[in-house]
């Protein structure tokens, strides 16, 4: 027995656009978000707060231009709390040389590499190995969203609700 295809399947099984842009879109499309660097010998309190301060759910941690590690949530939460004094420097606790992408690397190239290292945050580096900046998985949704049709983005909050009129009403 054949299950009928959803009008949302029906609609982007053959989009090559959408397709396209997944596929082969570069990560500049996401429009990386300027990066927290702070230095290694910043206390670990001090690198929280920057983080706090800038509603950010990471920093980067760079020698001037050179990346050296990354410091996040997760790492507040099964590094820190509870276990080491703040005043301890972020580099005793940021994970070293971390996955990076480039401006023109693909989209589905650093979703894989997020995905595969179990990753919510990846730093985007230039050329020569600098900080540029930094996708997260929120980048990645709000990009899908956006590629989305207004239809498929109206659909009511409650599933088992019905839409009377085309605006969900």
């Amino acid at each position: 027995m054949s299950i009928a295809p959803s009008e949302f399947e029906e609609a982007y099984q053959d989009d090559p656009n959408v397709r396209d842009a997944m596929t082969n879109g570069p990560i500049r499309l996401l429009e990386p978000a300027v990066p927290i660097c702070v230095q290694p010998a910043l206390p670990i309190g001090q690198a929280i707060e920057a983080m706090n301060d800038a509603h950010a759910g990471c920093v980067l941690v760079a020698d001037g231009q050179r990346l050296l590690g990354i410091f996040t949530e997760r790492d507040v939460l099964k590094k820190v709390v509870g276990k080491l004094d703040l005043g301890q420097p972020v580099r005793s606790v940021m994970t070293r040389d971390p996955e990076t992408v480039g401006m023109d690397d693909a989209i589905a190239y650093a979703l894989h590499k997020m995905h595969v290292g179990g990753y919510r945050h990846i730093p985007v580096v230039d050329r020569a190995g600098c900080p540029v900046g930094i996708v997260s998985v929120r980048d990645f949704v709000e990009f899908i969203v956006s590629l989305l049709p207004a239809g498929a983005l109206n659909v009511p909050p409650e599933p088992r609700l019905e839409a009377h009129e085309l605006d969900g009403g």
